[in-house]
């Protein structure tokens, strides 16, 4: 299949290939915090201090923003200090950043122009810049995982290796949902720094919105939030795979693109 009859796949694989620099380089640091967070885990895991009894003191909000349900078990530990913070909430705010100055960042700089001077259908150029993102979150969810096992090994632990695909197999969803809503505030505001500022913003808001209403009677409208569909710590500690929430991800993701691709159709690039 040529790149002339799929427009949206030539756009992907150049977005892709201008970011692939930036895709290591985040995968290698990503890789570091993960491996120094675990070097830490034999000393805290020998120290006379009853972890567990400690989390528990903390506020309901408290361990509901960082899903703490244990932590002095490798599973949990690894769920708290890198999972529930890194892989959730500043990956999750990196990809929604980032797809928020795909779009708006193209018609500000007047590369949109260009690239709609070509057959390309509108709807092909949002396809495309999503796609474009996708090989970073297989790419981090492929590499990190096993980073993870070897870290965990090296520090004389063990864990189970299900969980361990598991939490990343349903990292992707969530993951994707982020680069979909970041597109989607790309199309609805065209100066690219508002556009990502709002984007990161209105994440982390739903997160400190699920986080906060979680412990309530209104724990429902947490729903709202992408981040109330991928618990870490569900899987990694209690070997619970949320495939339900991973659909609705999924569905948020096809419904984020679709107003992305009504929005972009729409609207007037001539000023």
């Amino acid at each position: 299949m040529s790149d002339r009859a799929t427009p949206w796949l030539a756009i992907a694989r150049y977005d892709a290939a201008g970011r692939a620099r930036g895709t290591v380089v985040l995968t290698g640091l990503l890789s570091s915090f993960l491996l120094v967070f675990l070097a830490f885990f034999p000393s805290l895991a020998t120290a006379d201090v009853d972890l567990d009894a400690y989390v528990e003191a903390f506020p309901p909000a408290v361990r509901e923003a960082f899903g703490i349900i244990a932590i002095s078990s490798i599973e949990g530990f690894l769920a708290v200090e890198f999972y529930q913070f890194a892989w959730l909430l500043l990956v999750g705010l990196y990809l929604v950043y980032l797809a928020g100055g795909t779009i708006a960042g193209d018609i500000a700089s007047g590369r949109m122009d260009l690239t709609l001077s070509a057959p390309v259908a509108r709807r092909d150029v949002v396809i495309g810049r999503f796609l474009g993102l996708v090989p970073l979150v297989v790419l981090l969810n492929v590499v990190l995982p096993v980073v993870a096992y070897v870290g965990v090994v090296a520090v004389g632990e063990t864990i189970a290796v299900e969980r361990l695909a598991a939490v990343h197999a349903l990292a992707v969803p969530y993951h994707v949902a982020c680069v979909a809503a970041g597109i989607a505030v790309s199309t609805l505001l065209s100066r690219p720094g508002v556009a990502q500022r709002v984007a990161l913003g209105g994440l982390f808001a739903l997160f400190m919105f699920d986080s906060l209403v979680a412990s309530t009677d209104y724990a429902a409208a947490g729903n709202v939030s992408p981040t109330a569909h991928y618990d870490p710590s569900a899987v990694l500690v209690l070997g619970e795979y949320d495939l339900t929430g991973a659909a609705v991800l999924l569905a948020a993701t096809a419904v984020l693109l679709a107003i992305a691709i009504v929005r972009f159709r729409r609207a007037d690039l001539s000023g």
